[in-house]
């Protein structure tokens, strides 16, 4: 979905929020009090509309009463350029206080029209709170809330221009110096500490090693027990630390910035961190703004900025800012700065502010469009004037800067049940050695003085002969026991996985950031992995939840179809150029060409009279001024040849947030009607030729309650129209009731806006009409109270809109064209033989978004439609259960009575328009009675549905017949509806989701899913920022699932069983070493060597096959995704596998303990050399039978594996060449031995040969599908290489 929509298709407007960003007025998200998508919720549908009628009527009498019309068209007053309700969807789920409760974002909007048009239409959306407050509560924890801080009357923020002591006078607000650093010099330490002990497994180590301090409990020597944990701080402190430094010099070099500041009567440079509050800035052309700054001039006459907000919201384009002329004008003059401005609280939303300011004795209204925030850079314009209003901390720069929330992979779950298996066959471990040795005291106890490990006194010469040990007791020494069997078997709780397991995933993020297939050369934009925690969730996934335009589009609209006072064009396009209709004496040159149609050039330029040439007129007249585009015009001009005359052409350039109003404005220019100057007060277009100059007196953006937007202009001639565009569905309920004239222009109308649709195209409607004098006086005192409100302005401006945005007379509608990206449909073919459904969230029009599924495979000719698009909660219920009657889905689980199936003939279907009637695929309407299909099911449901659905508890019956359908399709839904349905997945399956998108009404739903994904688009970067991996094209996500997906899954499965056997069959060996020793805890092995097992001897090979190893190569993978079901049936990490790899650790242990003291039994060989022989023993066990395991052999791999063992040798041999060591010149002694050296292939070969056999008879009887696709490729590169022998051996 896009991101920045000021106006959408009917397809677009249908869904409810779209995040727009208005070029011009930059007001993005003005949001009424209760935050919601719709204005607020009333019990009461007529006694709603009475009073906001009454308040209306009373606005008009209050505000009117002492104020003339003429007023109304001064400079001050008639001019400027107020964005007004946009009630949009803001980058995260917003939580804001009304007065009485707290209201959450709704699930959609549902409109009841007056029936009265003569007095408008109006809209109010019933906000289901139930629903909203369920989701909220799932998804607080996972998407940033702003804060509750939109303005009340009684806390308003007081600035006082170029007054910033009085500003500041109780120490109320921050200075401007910002500090991103975690840590001091002081608080590093023990803040650093604190964080790194939030894993449990840390404190288990902990634990352990402070048991280990105490003697009673001294199984390792104290230095050594320490090593491992700290080695494992210490490496995680010095990366926090040297992250945290470079934070530290961004801030100083950010605070000790200069900007100009207005004191003693001139500006004077002062460093970024002593800017204060109520100061004055000047801000030069490409300089950084250092705080968020209310305009007062600007370097352009008329007060515009232009702005890049690229550090803030990863836009690119220029945006526009203004200085009211009020202040503009005392700039301009060289007046004193002095004024006060009242504000709201500082707050995260960046496309809302609030506020108005007294100046000189006037008081007006300040929005979005009057600020620009820290951070933000000033472009294309020389300098600009303001004053400071929020400072450091409190911008919104920096209350944004709070990070995704973090994600936690599955199988991390699945490996932290492991972990407490491995704890429980711990405790039972030291259990056993605890309980053996009270029996071994209890039977010795007359004889401890005598025999070895427990006398009581020492029989040495010396000055110890004859004293005591440390005896406790029988009781405590089983005590003693217990915890010291704990320390010695402590790695059984590998502390190493999770070390390795972090250098693993950055490996496979490094190999899939460098994938040169999922670089986008388009723009230039390469594979990113912003989180490295969840790789190998890639692997499982099962259902993709996917936006559609600027995700599976490209999200460059093209003009292309128009409807045009019932009159349909379009159909015979061609090259601007090549039209060959001369626009009059001076051309633009547009960046792109646009395609027109010879037939409507050449129906504008006849000599028409009526209805037909007004209409024609007024709607390209609309197209160009109902916007918020801002033309560039390139300074230098050039002249070409056309039809023999030379004609200047100048250059031109639209800047807008919106692809969609680009390429209307476009359009225009391309038919004759070309914006190219737009102040805060007036636009200028080139109609054929001739300059017509419009002043525009009040503009009323689009939001997700109205779906339009409309601006009211006046003509040279002083006539006053509203020039309306919008959404079908909200427009033809606004028209003139003008049987006689408009019937036939509606149903042609109606009729095209059905053709297209079905063609895939993104439709809007175009309506407008004159205002008289009464109107005009009315709407613009009602104007102005609403946009200098404080409070519920987005309210007041919406109900100040219905007062225009009614009786209008039908212009046309156009048609805008998305194309779908390259390799969509072979994408989404493969990803479905994958086993994994894609379903696509849309806020499009029901029968574009079909004809756009149709196109890109989604949906399949044999494929049958159940469509269902609810207008109560009962119709939702029955034709969910219809539908679930009719395809023999069950339930699962039991309804009450109350819910059982009705069939109720009158509720029980679906009635569709008859122009809405747009696909050949078949389709059933939920209610009918038909014959039971069995083709594949394609559910497709409207917003409008998911309200009630979402709202009533009927969660059940839409998650069993989604399931259910091949795929599902949701057309106008809300960006926090998108979050509802893949939260509605996610609670009730163990499958894991993935949604992707491209705007900023994608947000949450990436943040929902498990995994998201965020495609670097036409729409900024909100969705990227959010995401956990982001990418160029929606056709990347094939070779990121099926391939690295895959590879990430199998390794990480692998190497975690492999850690625990790892682990366990060193553990294993000491047991039974210590059962054989009368339970003594104590160690053939010395302590380094101990030590060193897991974070040396046998740790490099588990890295390099963790990110190297490839059980298929990408090709084939790619060629049959149906490997990708391996994933799904979990088949590399299961509860299976572990308790087989662990039956395997117990027989390899087995074998490592007892073939060496069966071979050594009768020799007189100490207990250091049998440890000796132990260490060797096992290091090199565990990498071979690493080995057999290893799929892809390349040169590295080998270093890894083979060079542990050398590396454990030489280990040995620099420990064993120490004389303090009690193991001194032991390996030198065993080596010399045939012995030792066929002790040590006796245990490799008994110990691995189970599993071998076992390997062999499952891939010979019951082969997987992975192990079938590798004898595959083996015999494939065989029979390749043969015959590439037999030609050489022919040539």
């Amino acid at each position: 979905m896009t991101s920045g929509q000021p106006l959408l298709s009917s397809s677009d407007s249908s869904s409810a929020p779209v995040i727009h960003s208005s070029s011009l007025t930059k007001n993005l998200a003005c949001l009424c009090s209760n935050a919601s998508f719709s204005s607020s919720s009333l019990d009461n549908n007529d006694d709603a509309q009475s009073d906001l009628f009454e308040v209306r009527d009373n606005a008009v009498v209050s505000g009117c009463s002492e104020k003339p019309l003429e007023n109304f068209s001064t400079p001050a007053a008639a001019t400027q350029f107020h964005p007004a309700g946009s009630q949009l969807f803001p980058r995260f789920p917003l939580e804001n206080p009304t007065q009485d409760r707290t209201r959450l974002v709704s699930w959609g909007a549902m409109e009841l029209h007056n029936a009265n048009t003569n007095s408008g239409t109006l809209e109010i959306s019933q906000a289901p709170s139930r629903v909203q407050e369920k989701l909220c509560q799932r998804i607080r924890h996972k998407s940033v809330q702003f804060d509750d801080n939109l303005l009340h009357d009684d806390n308003p923020r007081l600035i006082y221009i170029n007054d910033p002591k009085r500003t500041n006078d109780k120490y109320e607000f921050t200075g401007n110096e910002i500090r991103t650093s975690k840590y001091t010099i002081i608080t590093f330490l023990p803040k650093n500490l604190f964080i790194q002990f939030h894993r449990v497994a840390y404190l288990y180590f902990l634990a352990i090693a402070a048991l280990n301090q105490l003697p009673p409990l001294a199984v390792f020597g104290r230095t050594v027990s320490l090593f491992p944990l700290l080695f494992v701080l210490c490496v995680t402190a010095i990366k926090d630390g040297y992250e945290d430094w470079r934070r530290h010099r961004s801030d100083r070099n950010e605070n000790n910035r200069e900007a100009l500041v207005f004191q003693s009567g001139q500006f004077q440079p002062k460093t970024w961190k002593h800017i204060q509050v109520g100061e004055v800035l000047k801000i030069c052309a490409d300089d950084t703004i250092p705080c968020d700054v209310v305009l007062l001039g600007t370097s352009d006459p008329s007060g515009i900025a232009y702005i890049q907000t690229m550090n803030l919201d990863g836009e690119s384009n220029l945006k526009t800012r203004y200085a009211r002329q009020e202040t503009t004008s005392a700039v301009s003059e060289g007046c004193t700065f002095s004024g006060l401005i009242r504000c709201e609280q500082p707050n995260r939303n960046i496309y809302e502010f609030t506020a108005n300011m007294e100046f000189n004795g006037h008081k007006f209204p300040l929005s979005q469009s009057n600020i620009v925030l820290r951070g933000c850079q000033l472009k294309n314009t020389a300098w600009i004037i303001g004053v400071a209003v929020y400072a450091g901390q409190e911008t919104k720069a920096m209350l944004n800067s709070a990070a995704s929330p973090s994600k936690r992979s599955k199988l991390e779950s699945y490996m932290n049940r492991e972990t407490f298996w491995l704890s429980i066959f711990l405790f039972i471990m030291c259990a056993v050695v605890a309980t053996g040795m009270g029996l071994w005291l209890i039977h010795h106890k007359h004889q401890i003085d005598t025999l070895a490990y427990y006398r009581k006194r020492y029989y040495l010469s010396g000055r110890d002969n004859g004293k005591t040990f440390r005896f406790y007791g029988i009781p405590m020494e089983i005590f003693f026991s217990f915890l010291s069997s704990i320390i010695v078997f402590q790695i059984m709780i590998p502390i190493s996985l999770y070390i390795t397991m972090e250098l693993v995933r950055l490996g496979q993020s490094y190999f899939m950031i460098e994938d040169r297939h999922m670089f986008d050369s388009s723009s230039g934009s390469r594979f990113q992995c912003r989180s490295l925690n969840i790789n190998e969730d890639l692997g499982q996934i099962r259902y993709i939840f996917s936006d559609k335009t600027g995700t599976l589009t490209e999200n460059k609209m093209e003009f292309r179809r128009a409807s045009i006072f019932g009159r349909n064009f379009g159909t015979t396009l061609q090259e601007e150029n090549d039209a060959g209709v001369d626009l009059g004496r001076r051309r633009w040159k547009l960046k792109s060409e646009i395609a027109v149609d010879h037939e409507l050039m050449e129906f504008l330029h006849k000599d028409l009279s009526g209805d037909d040439r007004i209409a024609a007129h007024e709607f390209f007249l609309t197209l160009a001024a109902c916007n918020t585009v801002v033309p560039i015009v390139s300074n230098g001009t050039s002249s070409i040849s056309a039809k023999n005359e030379l004609d200047d052409v100048e250059a031109i350039d639209y800047q807008g947030e919106s692809p969609d109003e680009q390429a209307l404005v476009s359009a225009a220019s391309a038919y004759g009607y070309t914006l190219f100057e737009r102040t805060s007060g007036h636009i200028v277009i080139d109609v054929n030729g001739e300059k017509l100059r419009l002043d525009v007196l009040g503009l009323h953006e689009f939001d997700s309650v109205r779906k339009r937007m409309s601006v009211v202009i006046r003509f040279p001639n002083n006539a006053v129209k509203v020039l309306v565009k919008g959404a079908d569905t909200t427009m033809f309920s606004t028209l003139a009731n003008d049987p006689e004239r408009d019937d036939d222009v509606k149903h042609s109308t109606q009729s095209h806006l059905s053709e297209y649709s079905s063609q895939g195209l993104r439709t809007l409607v175009v309506a407008a009409r004159d205002l008289t004098d009464e109107e005009l006086q009315r709407w613009q005192c009602m104007y102005e109270d609403a946009s200098t409100s404080l409070t519920d302005r987005s309210l007041k401006l919406r109900q100040t809109a219905a007062t225009i945005e009614c009786n209008l007379k039908l212009l046309g509608a156009t048609a805008i064209e998305d194309k779908l990206q390259d390799g969509v449909p072979e994408a989404i073919e493969s990803l479905r033989q994958a086993g994994i459904k894609v379903w696509v969230l849309t806020g499009d029009k029901q029968e574009t978004a079909i004809s756009i599924g149709l196109s890109c495979k989604l949906l399949t000719a044999d494929m049958q439609q159940i469509i269902i698009n609810g207008n109560s909660e009962d119709e939702c219920r029955n034709l969910l259960t219809d539908s679930m009657l009719k395809y023999g889905v069950t339930s699962s689980n039991t309804r009450d009575q109350s819910f059982k199936l009705k069939k109720n003939a009158e509720n029980g279907y679906l009635e569709i328009p008859g122009n809405a009637k747009t696909s050949s695929v078949p389709q059933w309407n939920a209610g009918k009675e038909e014959e039971t299909i069995t083709a594949p099911l394609a559910l497709i449901i409207d917003g409008n549905s998911l309200v009630y659905i979402l709202e009533k508890d009927l969660e059940s019956e839409l998650f069993d017949l989604a399931t259910s359908c091949s795929v599902v399709l949701c057309c106008r839904v809300a960006p926090l509806q998108k979050a509802g349905i893949v939260d509605l997945i996610k609670t009730r399956t163990d499958d894991m989701t993935l949604a992707i998108g491209d705007g900023a009404n994608d947000v949450s739903m990436i943040q929902m899913a498990d995994v998201g994904v965020g495609i670097c688009g036409q729409e900024g970067r909100q969705a990227v920022m959010a995401s956990d991996f982001a990418m160029g094209q929606f056709r990347f996500l094939k070779r990121l699932l099926l391939v690295h997906g895959h590879w990430n899954y199998q390794r990480v499965g692998y190497m975690v069983l492999y850690n625990f056997y790892r682990n366990a069959v060193f553990v294993m060996m000491l047991f039974w070493y210590i059962l054989s020793t009368a339970f003594s805890t104590t160690s053939a092995l010395t302590d380094w060597s101990s030590v060193f097992y897991s974070v040396i001897y046998t740790s490099l090979p588990t890295i390099v096959v963790g990110i190297l190893d490839k059980d298929l190569s990408h090709r084939t993978l790619l060629q049959y995704p149906k490997l990708y079901g391996a994933g799904h049936r979990h088949e590399a990490y299961n509860l299976h596998l572990f308790w087989i790899t662990m039956l395997d650790t117990l027989w390899q242990s087995l074998v490592l303990f007892y073939v060496p003291l069966f071979t050594y039994k009768d020799s007189s060989i100490d207990i250091w050399s049998m440890g000796s022989l132990w260490t060797i023993a096992v290091v090199v066990l565990v990498n071979v039978h690493l080995a057999m395991d290893i799929h892809r052999w390349v040169f590295i791999t080998h270093i890894a594996v083979w060079g542990s063992i050398v590396i454990t040798y030489a280990c040995m041999v620099v420990l064993d060449s120490i004389p303090v060591f009690p193991n001194y010149w032991t390996i030198y002694r065993m080596a010399k031995s045939p012995t030792y050296w066929i002790a040590i292939l006796l245990i490799t070969v008994v110990a691995l040969l189970p599993r071998f056999v076992l390997k062999v008879v499952h891939q010979i009887f019951w082969p997987s599908d992975i192990q079938i696709a590798r004898e595959a490729e083996i015999l494939s590169r065989q029979h390749k290489l043969l015959s590439s022998k037999q030609d050489e051996g022919s040539s």
